[in-house]
């Protein structure tokens, strides 16, 4: 212990808890409301009141009366694509056993969740008769504060833990449970770094700087292109899931998290090359301001 106060942080120093509150009533434990949960709320709630602001500037996909319908549809691709990715892509089991509906037990995938959400955006876009590329762009600059507050709460519940490090890095952390008991990098802030604010930094930059909303397509594929290309790096610095421990997807460069995200940067950089063709005159719904 006081070899690791005078090369590296304790994790149990830091007195965090995954459980923010316990609801207890008439002598009875009922439930409790975890950081995770929270996460999720936070990234709905604050990306939402984000959405809103956007669709105040000029040239907007929608108005401000779709933007409750579209956060209800990307709420649920979000929750079903993040869990049946998982299982898919991490725990086939589950797939054959009701364990698939135990979200308590944890276990989300951010690939996933993208597939499920572009879903829930298609058929929003579908019904309320919607150029759906445009509403992806949008959403897409609100999701990484989704991303920011998930990987704060993995950090939070002492998951997800990196590789080890050098003990002598003044940021490396001790992780209880983990082989060893060893200081590691804190790769969920390193994640919620760079996935969470420089990704938002850059959306936002491409945004309200740059004319890229109008040209259909290409801040979707900014973030995904990032994204992936961040959390290619990121999972050098982080331990394979525990389930592919001494498997194929055990190896650097070939992590799951790695070859999902190849697909990702290629179609975001195909988005980007191609978004300008796709461009058109935009009436906008808010603002005053029409871009050919």
């Amino acid at each position: 212990m006081i070899l690791h106060a005078l090369t590296s942080i304790d994790f149990n120093d830091l007195h965090l808890s995954k459980v923010l509150l316990h609801i207890h009533l008439f002598g009875r434990d009922l439930f409790d409301i975890k950081w995770y949960s929270i996460a999720y709320i936070a990234g709905i709630v604050v990306g939402w009141m984000y959405l809103m602001r956007m669709l105040r500037a000029p040239g907007a996909p929608m108005a401000s009366r779709h933007a409750e319908d579209l956060v209800f549809y990307a709420t649920l691709g979000i929750i079903l694509g993040g869990r049946i990715g998982y299982a898919l892509f991490y725990a086939p089991q589950l797939l054959i056993s009701l364990g698939i509906f135990k979200l308590w037990d944890g276990g989300m995938s951010f690939h996933g969740g993208v597939i499920g959400t572009t879903i829930g955006i298609l058929l929003f876009a579908r019904r309320h008769k919607l150029d759906w590329l445009r509403v992806h762009d949008y959403v897409a600059c609100c999701a990484p504060f989704g991303l920011f507050f998930g990987r704060i709460a993995n950090f939070v519940n002492g998951e997800l833990w990196g590789k080890p490090a050098d003990p002598n890095l003044p940021w490396a952390i001790v992780f209880h449970g983990t082989p060893n008991d060893i200081a590691r990098h804190p790769s969920q802030l390193y994640e919620a770094g760079l996935e969470g604010i420089l990704l938002f930094a850059i959306l936002w930059f491409a945004f309200w700087r740059t004319k890229a909303r109008y040209d259909p397509g290409k801040l979707v594929g900014l973030f995904i292109l990032f994204y992936g290309l961040f959390r290619y790096v990121i999972e050098f610095f982080r331990e394979p899931d525990s389930q592919f421990v001494g498997k194929f997807f055990e190896n650097p460069g070939v992590h799951m998290g790695q070859l999902l995200c190849v697909p990702m940067v290629l179609g975001g950089a195909y988005l980007i090359a191609t978004a300008k063709g796709r461009r058109q005159r935009v009436t906008p719904i808010a603002g005053d301001e029409a871009v050919s």
